[in-house]
């Protein structure tokens, strides 16, 4: 009949299943290309310590504001390492961050850790 001893289908074979909680949830992905786009298109020439850069996502109802930049330039890579803030539906988290300009001269978030 194909049942083993402790009454399982031995004929059933199963696979793994990917686990979602393992991944960055989707509001947060979305969140990172926003402040992305803010962070690398920042004049940084016009930044004092005094400017935020507000910066809103209407696909997920978050906003937050970039209270610092610092840009990284030695030649062979330029990166621009950041702080924000991030309110959205769980709450209010302060974030750090890193954009890096890559191969086809596209910016990419490398980084993008909640601070403590």
């Amino acid at each position: 009949m194909g049942l083993g001893v402790d009454g399982t289908d031995t004929k059933l074979t199963t696979s793994s299943v990917d686990n979602p909680s393992s991944r960055a949830p989707a509001d947060t992905v979305s969140d990172e290309v926003t402040i992305r786009n803010a962070v690398s298109s920042a004049d940084l020439s016009r930044m004092t310590e005094s400017v935020s850069i507000p910066w809103a996502n209407t696909t997920t109802g978050s906003a937050g504001v970039i209270n610092s930049i610092r840009e990284e330039n030695n030649g062979s890579y330029v990166c621009r390492t950041f702080i924000t803030t991030r309110h959205s539906y769980r709450g209010i988290s302060n974030y750090g961050g890193k954009a890096c300009l890559v191969g086809s001269g596209e910016w990419q978030v490398v980084a993008f850790t909640e601070l403590a």
